[in-house]
């Protein structure tokens, strides 16, 4: 539809509004969007939870889609049916708005598609989908340009600049298209970067982040001097941002700049088994601004990088992977310790997760007051596995052969003497 017939379609529609027949006009439209959301609610198709991703895709465009493209040839159908008797320019109108109404949501469900992480966009699709159908509704009924007009009468000092109020929503309105295209491009090299193996993980990291920010970056300041936003405007908004800084968000500001300093320095990197704070677990993720490191028990914990640069981190896994475990044990003293400690040795081999080279070592640590105390070291290259699970194994098959060989683990012993027993014992029988 041009221009001129849009101008013809709304001199007609605003012609019609002095009529009587306009009633019929807004009767058949209110019928045919309340049969249209009638029917609309019974065709809302879902696809079986086994389905393919695209079979689901297709449902939820289907779901968004069916009531406008209902509304619009029910429309047709009652502007065919009511044009011998009645002007159909409300209809020609409203048949024009679900037209567009169905195309601005499929595109806004094809970009929350293409930015399937970004939960904003998931959580407000319906209300962005509607604000550009609205615009466009303003553009098509002829009133857009009346509020333009009235924006740009309405202005606002910053500083000593007078900024109008279209100028700066049109400037918000570009920066956040822009916005949108430099996530869209950042992500997409991102994970270009991230699927490359001959860069290390925490440099292949560091360059998607700071792509990511110089790609945002530069779309404010192209956008904004292409609106007529002079750039020296954001010296009062950097000023205030240095003002916070200092005062309330340079807690933040430590954590990206020790993400950073983290991300390049690689003393810490995926896949790392750490203990810090308390915390001991396998490094599952690493931003700018925490790390979240898993815990053995499937718990997981978000460390804010600060208290990584700050505090003593044990990197079990810095320089090699492999870590020792230790059972210790007690025997009694009459026990034959080389074949004791040739027993031992022999147990941990059979374990599929003990390592051979660094071979497993046992070692009379003391001679205690009950038995002697004996320590069966061995190595595992995988703890991110867990290391229990492994210490505990080899203590049953310990425990097993001992009691098959008789062989005694101590109770503490302890001798009393009762001295002056005899004493009184001689003077209760006199």
């Amino acid at each position: 539809m041009t221009e001129s017939q849009i101008g013809k379609l709304l001199a007609g529609l605003w012609s019609d509004l002095g009529e009587p027949a306009i009633l019929w006009q807004a009767g058949a439209v209110a019928l045919c969007l309340l049969v249209a959301w009638w029917l609309g609610r019974l065709l809302q198709w879902r696809a079986p939870e086994h389905s393919t991703d695209a079979l689901k895709h297709g449902a939820a465009a289907f779901r968004r889609l069916v009531f406008p493209l209902l509304a619009m040839l029910l429309l047709v159908a009652g502007r065919a049916a009511l044009r011998y008797w009645h002007s159909t320019n409300l209809l020609s109108v409203a048949i024009a708005l679900f037209g567009a109404l169905a195309g601005i949501r499929f595109a806004v469900y094809l970009l929350r598609l293409s930015f399937s992480q970004a939960a904003w966009l998931v959580a407000f699709e319906r209300s962005i989908a509607t604000l550009i159908w609205a615009v466009l509704a303003l553009h098509l009924t002829g009133l857009l340009p009346e509020i333009v007009s009235w924006l740009s009468e309405v202005e606002l000092a910053v500083g000593k600049y007078h900024l109008s109020l279209w100028t700066l929503l049109s400037a918000a309105f570009w920066v956040a298209m822009t916005l949108l295209l430099a996530l869209w491009a950042g992500a997409a090299l991102e994970a270009r970067l991230l699927s490359a193996e001959s860069l290390h993980s925490s440099l292949r990291v560091v360059i998607a982040r700071l792509t990511r920010a110089v790609l945002l970056v530069a779309a404010v300041l192209v956008v904004l001097p292409l609106m007529g936003v002079d750039l020296t405007v954001l010296s009062v908004f950097g000023g205030a941002l240095g003002v916070g800084l200092g005062l309330g968000l340079q807690k933040i500001a430590s954590n990206y700049l020790s993400g950073f300093i983290i991300l390049l320095d690689r003393s810490i990197r995926l896949g790392d088994m750490i203990t810090v704070d308390g915390h001991y677990g396998e490094v599952t993720r690493i931003t700018t601004r925490y790390m979240v490191v898993r815990t053995l028990t499937g718990l997981e914990a978000i460390i804010p990088n600060d208290t990584l640069v700050t505090s003593t981190v044990l990197n079990h896994s810095y320089s090699d992977k492999r870590v020792r475990l230790a059972v210790r044990v007690q025997v009694a003293y009459r026990t034959d310790m080389p074949g004791l400690l040739a027993l031992m040795i022999e147990l941990a081999q059979k374990h599929p997760r003990v390592l051979r080279d660094p071979e497993p070592t046992a070692q009379v640590l003391n001679l205690a007051e009950s038995g002697i105390d004996v320590e069966l070291g061995f190595w595992i290259e995988d703890p991110e596995r867990g290391s229990q699970n492994v210490r505990s194994d080899v203590s049953v098959a310990i425990l097993r052969e001992f009691k098959a060989r008789r062989i005694e683990i101590p109770y503490p012993q302890r001798e009393v003497r009762l001295l002056g027993a005899g004493l009184d014992l001689n003077s209760h029988r006199n």
